[in-house]
């Protein structure tokens, strides 16, 4: 069904309310995960707090140049993405297509880029639990930034590859003619959340890999 010609669904009036409607309930999601994250982030900090020199020695174990490199990928993702709405609005569905496809390869260069890092840490001995290594004065509190940074990093790389997944249906769709000048609402709600993506590791990126190495 071409864009132009989609029903309104019976439960709204036009598709002004129906736009409406979505968007909020997207807002009202993304500020749900939000407070999800805000938790995490107060964790870790609380927890900097107690044990200042084992997590300045954890950041510093990270690593330094994929962090930089992901921090990178991402940020140009979202740029992606915000082309990609433009041109839907323009009528440039081919391009739209390519620019969602391009965000979400961008997306699994991120995971790919994240899986070097959780090896080497692995090979390191610097997973709690599972494989950890490190004695010394702190290797408790480091125990517990690891513990923390695959909590906020693994949380944040499951929502990066649900992004990558709707990404995909929605380059499928633009190339299919879903969206169009007048309709593009899922569009717009895919953009948002991936924009949240980016949010979230702009955060990240400064506590986990910047700030024990400032220290």
């Amino acid at each position: 069904m071409n864009a132009r010609t989609r029903p309104v669904p019976v439960q709204f009036d036009d598709p002004v309310q129906q736009r409406e409607a979505a968007t909020l309930g997207m807002w009202v999601f993304l500020a749900t995960e939000i407070l999800f994250f805000g938790v995490l982030f107060a964790g870790y900090t609380y927890c900097r707090v107690l044990f200042p020199d084992a997590f300045a020695t954890g950041s510093r174990r990270t690593d330094m140049l994929l962090g930089t490199l992901e921090t990178a990928v991402l940020l140009t993702s979202s740029c992606a993405v915000a082309l990609a709405v433009r041109e839907v609005q323009l009528g440039g569905r081919r391009m739209a297509t390519a620019l969602l496809g391009f965000t979400a390869a961008l997306g699994i260069a991120f995971l790919v880029m994240h899986g070097f890092e959780y090896a080497a840490e692995y090979e390191e001995g610097l997973i709690p639990a599972i494989h950890y290594t490190q004695q010394g004065v702190h290797a408790r509190g480091m125990a517990i930034f690891y513990c923390l940074y695959y909590f906020i990093t693994g949380f944040h790389s499951l929502h990066v590859a649900i992004g990558v997944a709707v990404l995909l249906v929605m380059a499928w769709r633009t190339w299919h003619h879903a969206f169009d000048q007048d309709y593009h609402t899922p569009l717009e709600l895919t953009a948002l959340y991936w924009h949240l993506v980016d949010i979230v590791w702009i955060f990240v990126y400064p506590l986990v890999y910047l700030v024990g190495r400032a220290a």
